[in-house]
């Protein structure tokens, strides 16, 4: 899809998305990557290596199915992934949240873009998908243009849309 653009992409990855626009972050007309409290693996990392050297509060929270996928489980949900929404907007994120494969987890990065690609971070202080502390050393790392820390849950996109999306726009801006 990024090569099907005529012009310049800002890449943006939130949760296990960040390791995929690691990955992606390399094509040409790639000019910038946005992660929002999303993993940004270095080279022979994967997001469920940076998860168990500092597991995220909700881990208990997230069950396998019979073939693979992770689940947050939907009772659950609303504590684990999107605390600060409303019952009922959680409740509707939790029945058609979009699982991941496990397997996804254990995908090592080979060539992280954010190495050689403009970078800006936004960390969720109260996320417990991913441990905060864990968000805070990728960005650290990755030495980004901005990082913005936000009170906020693994679903800040939805809670504090304004924040998320100003940061989304400077990168744009700072590229194009």
């Amino acid at each position: 899809m990024v090569r099907q653009i005529d012009g310049p992409v800002v890449l943006v990855g939130h949760s296990y998305g960040g390791a995929v626009i690691t990955e992606a972050g390399d094509l040409p007309n790639v000019s910038g990557l946005v992660y929002i409290a999303a993993f940004a693996p270095d080279a022979g990392e994967g997001p469920g290596q940076i998860s168990q050297e500092l597991p995220p509060a909700a881990f208990e929270n997230i069950t396998p199915d019979s073939v693979g996928y992770l689940w947050i489980k939907q009772d659950k949900f609303h504590e684990s992934f999107a605390q600060d929404l409303s019952a009922e907007e959680a409740l509707v994120m939790a029945v058609t949240q979009k699982a991941p494969l496990g397997s996804t987890f254990g995908d090592n990065v080979t060539a992280p873009a954010w190495r050689v690609k403009p970078s800006w971070c936004r960390v969720s202080t109260a996320d417990r998908m991913i441990h905060p502390d864990n968000e805070r050393r990728m960005a650290q790392r990755m030495n980004p243009r901005r990082t913005i820390e936000l009170d906020a849950g693994h679903a800040s996109l939805a809670s504090q849309p304004g924040p998320v999306t100003d940061l989304i726009e400077e990168a744009a801006g700072a590229v194009t």
